[in-house]
């Protein structure tokens, strides 16, 4: 069976264009109208789906899109409830953080370094990893299963426009609820209350290290009082630093305060000031200086987190914010205002010339074209304009372009591998479970979830995702799949196509269920000679549908 796959692998991908569109059409007709808007809107099409919304209207179906709140989506809400992850609040997540590190240091002591790495004699541990992975997995569960498709890819889209990385400290807490109450109530409002919600969240605060900023030579209040005393020690993960009685050794007492105030912050942290400017606002070429990183640095002074013992809330330590005049992008801060500044700042740089143009642009990537053409860039930040950064007239605008409806740019994109798993979940009506294993998946193709390390999230261009290796890991999948071996997630095919044709009916099949009739005529060919041999219809119908999953149209949406 494995030389079988190989020589279907190689037979497919021996044609795959690694650039540019498959070839067009003049003109899109209400089928392939359907068909675009499915791939790019959705996570693409359910059996059936691209006659529904065709019979249907498009327009009227992108407009139920735009208000998900409208939308029936019980099937879903019922297969989240098996998420014990929903269940745990933030301060939850915090104690149980807490719990995981304590008992590895106490294994650390007890037993040396090696016991320390044995997270199967560490329940607590266990169970911090397993609620990490299950979040993976509801991803792709609400991507794959949800009613409201538009907004779970815009969720995704933020989620990676806003990045942060699960596997940072403290940040394996303050993910979820990152996700949760920041990114998902806000996916289709105002860009102006996600920035404020994002520049807030204890997450991204943890992330981009603004939670350790402070003005140069500022100190906590308990340490301005009690400094000549050697009354506090080490410096907590966050917040102020808690007291401690070092007992009647003078000697240790000095010691520890040397530490603490090696352990103190020193001054400001630009990490946070620098990506708000480059990625999640003005974009590289906004027009801003090394001076502007500077002093929007010293704005967000004092903007922190609580101590985990506390909840990991978000805090703002006045002792800690440079209370000076500041000057960003010409604009005066005037000296004397603390937390008020960083949010004007906020609101200044999301109704900013630059921020329209930048996010508009990754907008239009997103939905139309890895180079997204200049009309549609224009008609995004009109909208921009016209209604101060409401999410929803953005992509009104983007979808009702004539960009958007170009033949030239349908099926110019390729599929992450999250678009590809759940796209080819759904292309055959698959139902995922509740574990983390169709999330690994994910993952073994390249885009392990909230495991992003640098700032600038996940890539969107096809150059990012298409290589040989990159192939074969997908189509391997795909072939698993259908043939009801991938973890993660059940199949039946009988619904999707019978095991009753054969030969070319099968192929036709085929092309016409999965891929909508847009089966090139290479991957007919290699379809054709890898079933002829296969005496079961039902192996012939799974080898048949996994190499349409796998190969290069249905890549492309």
């Amino acid at each position: 069976m494995k030389t079988r796959v190989l020589a279907c692998v190689c037979g497919v991908l021996a044609a795959w264009p690694l650039r540019g569109a498959t070839a067009q059409s003049p003109i899109l007709t209400p089928r392939d109208s359907a068909l675009h808007a499915l791939n790019r809107l959705a996570y693409g099409p359910r059996p059936g789906e691209v006659d529904r919304v065709a019979a249907a209207g498009v327009m009227q179906w992108i407009d139920r899109q735009l208000s998900p709140s409208k939308i029936d989506d019980h099937a879903l809400a019922e297969r989240e409830r098996a998420f014990d992850i929903l269940d745990y609040d933030r301060g939850d997540l915090a104690k149980l953080y807490l719990d995981a590190e304590r008992e590895r240091r106490e294994r650390k002591r007890a037993g040396g370094a090696d016991s320390a790495e044995r997270p199967d004699q560490n329940p607590v541990a266990q169970r911090e990893r397993r609620l990490g992975g299950e979040f993976a997995d509801l991803a792709v569960v609400r991507a794959a299963l949800s009613e409201r498709q538009l907004y779970e890819v815009m969720v995704d889209f933020w989620t990676n426009h806003f990045n942060v990385f699960l596997a940072k400290g403290a940040d394996r807490f303050l993910t979820p609820s990152y996700i949760e109450q920041t990114i998902r109530p806000r996916a289709l409002s105002k860009f102006e209350d996600l920035l404020i919600a994002t520049a807030k969240s204890p997450a991204m605060l943890f992330y981009l290290d603004n939670w350790e900023s402070v003005a140069p030579g500022s100190m906590p209040p308990q340490a301005m009082r009690l400094r000549a005393r050697p009354l506090f020690g080490p410096r907590p993960m966050f917040g102020r630093p808690p007291l401690f009685d070092p007992g009647r050794d003078p000697m240790r007492a000095d010691s520890l305060r040397r530490q603490a105030a090696e352990r103190m912050p020193k001054g400001i942290n630009e990490n946070y000031a620098r990506e708000l400017l480059e990625l999640h606002t003005l974009g590289v070429d906004g027009g801003y200086t090394q001076q502007d990183v500077i002093a929007v640095a010293r704005i967000f002074t004092g903007w922190s987190v609580r101590r985990p013992q506390q909840g990991g809330d978000f805090e703002f330590h006045d002792w800690a914010h440079d209370y000076g005049e500041k000057v960003v992008l010409g604009v005066t801060f005037p000296a004397g205002h603390g937390m008020d500044e960083g949010v004007r700042l906020l609101k200044l740089l999301a109704d900013h010339a630059a921020t329209m143009h930048h996010v508009s642009r990754k907008l239009c990537q997103r939905f139309v074209n890895d180079d997204p053409p200049d009309g549609c860039v224009d008609d995004a930040v009109a909208a921009w304009r016209r209604s101060h950064g409401d999410i929803r007239d953005v992509l009104r605008a983007i979808f009702r372009s004539p960009d958007f409806w170009a033949p030239e740019n349908a099926r110019a994109k390729i599929k992450t591998p999250l678009e590809f798993v759940v796209s080819a979940t759904r292309a055959v009506a698959a139902d995922p479970d509740t574990t983390p294993r169709l999330a690994q998946v994910v993952a073994r193709l390249g885009e392990p979830l909230y495991l992003h390390i640098a700032p600038d999230g996940y890539p969107e261009r096809e150059e990012a995702w298409v290589n040989s290796g990159a192939l074969l890991d997908r189509m391997n999948a795909a072939v698993a799949l259908a043939a009801g071996k991938l973890p993660g997630v059940t199949v039946s095919l009988d619904s999707i196509v019978p095991a009753t044709p054969e030969g070319e009916d099968l192929v036709a099949a085929v092309n016409e269920r999965i891929l909508g009739g847009t089966m090139s005529e290479n991957t007919k060919a290699v379809i054709r000679r890898q079933i002829s041999d296969v005496s079961d219809p039902v192996q012939a119908r799974a080898l048949a549908i996994g190499l349409a999953i796998g190969g290069p149209e249905f890549q492309r949406q």
